[in-house]
């Protein structure tokens, strides 16, 4: 392969890659990037037309490009004996199998975990499944008619509101059979896709890849049961290894040891983050890791009583447990530091 074709691939996986949030400013964008006239991307915005891979509406200053959909398939199969193994191996293996082993081993891992999901948890009886490719991603729709994953986690775990559901499944190690499953699945096909996401009742539960907050949202039209939505660039570098490597506390360790806690799933609607009750919320079931990272992205401030509660109260009955924070404003980091320089007294009764 010549050094040109080599930059003249780079210049056609930007286009498509890029392309969904540039649809009318493509050629201009991608000449800026590679330091090229507009007229040499031209060229390959029509060679990628005539290739199908890309559309064209327009002419001119009017002219919009997109991704047309290369294949899309949707079938329905009863939830009764499914097995997660068989639909990979008879439906979506067969979809997805010519896609690079590190992204089919992705998907494999995720569309497994959900349709477990699906089969053990939902108390549905069928599962709707769509799959949806182009030339750059694929995404995967998945729809049961069961009782919906946070009124059920709502349940099991005694919760307040379904919106708290959503912060214990972005803690991870959140199941509601632990005789059957350790509660990793959700959270860790969550982490490895460029986008995932949950709806189920009238909440919505976001993910995005290499963004550093998580996302949770009243959906308009309430839901049955639950929609799992997931999507990965064709082409994407990642590898699940890599994704069960970061969240494991120490190099050579395989555990599930390190969790990312989104402090702003604590807090409903315009609350401030300022009681103890908050804190013990955020807390629960964080005793399970090694390493525990409070991302405070989206916190303006907290509290003293709420910062007392886990950066002195918890932290010093929990010596073993890693308490890390990251994108913390000035005004948080101020809170942190003020509640770990509390002289420790013999009670310690963190009043």
């Amino acid at each position: 392969m010549t050094k040109r074709t080599r930059h003249g691939k780079e210049i056609e996986a930007f286009i498509l890659r890029e392309v969904g949030t540039h649809p009318r400013d493509i050629a201009r964008h991608t000449a800026r990037q590679f330091d090229i006239s507009r007229q040499a991307v031209n060229r390959f915005l029509r060679e990628l037309v005539a290739q199908g891979v890309l559309s064209l509406e327009g002419r001119t200053s009017r002219s919009r490009y997109s991704l047309p959909s290369l294949r899309r398939e949707s079938f329905t199969l009863p939830l009764q004996g499914l097995q997660e193994d068989a639909v990979w191996r008879n439906h979506l293996g067969t979809l997805l199998g010519d896609l690079p082993p590190n992204v089919r081993g992705i998907w494999e891992y995720a569309a497994s975990e959900m349709i477990n999901n699906a089969i053990d948890h939902s108390n549905g009886t069928e599962l709707a499944i769509e799959v949806e490719r182009d030339a750059a991603r694929t995404a995967l729709v998945l729809r049961d008619n069961g009782v919906g994953i946070f009124r059920k986690i709502k349940e099991a775990c005694h919760l307040e509101d379904e919106r708290h559901a959503v912060l214990e499944l972005a803690k991870g190690k959140l199941t509601t059979d632990p005789r059957r499953h350790t509660g990793e699945g959700i959270f860790f096909t969550s982490r490895m896709l460029d986008d995932f996401g949950i709806v189920s009742g009238d909440v919505h539960y976001t993910h995005k890849f290499g963004e550093e907050e998580d996302w949770i949202a009243r959906s308009e039209m309430p839901a049955a049961g639950t929609a799992v939505f997931m999507r990965l660039a064709n082409a994407s570098p990642r590898t699940s290894q890599e994704v069960f490597e970061f969240f494991a506390s120490e190099k050579n360790d395989y555990g599930f040891n390190k969790t990312v806690v989104p402090v702003r799933l604590a807090r409903q609607g315009l609350e401030q983050l300022i009681s103890r009750s908050q804190a013990k919320r955020l807390l629960v079931r964080i005793d399970r890791f090694h390493i525990v990272i409070f991302d405070f992205a989206g916190v303006d401030s907290i509290g003293p009583a709420f910062a007392d509660e886990i950066f002195r109260v918890f932290e010093r009955n929990h010596p073993n447990i890693r308490l890390l924070d990251i994108n913390a404003a000035p005004s948080v980091k101020h809170m942190i530091a003020r509640a770990r320089s509390v002289p420790e007294t013999p009670d310690d009764p963190g009043s």
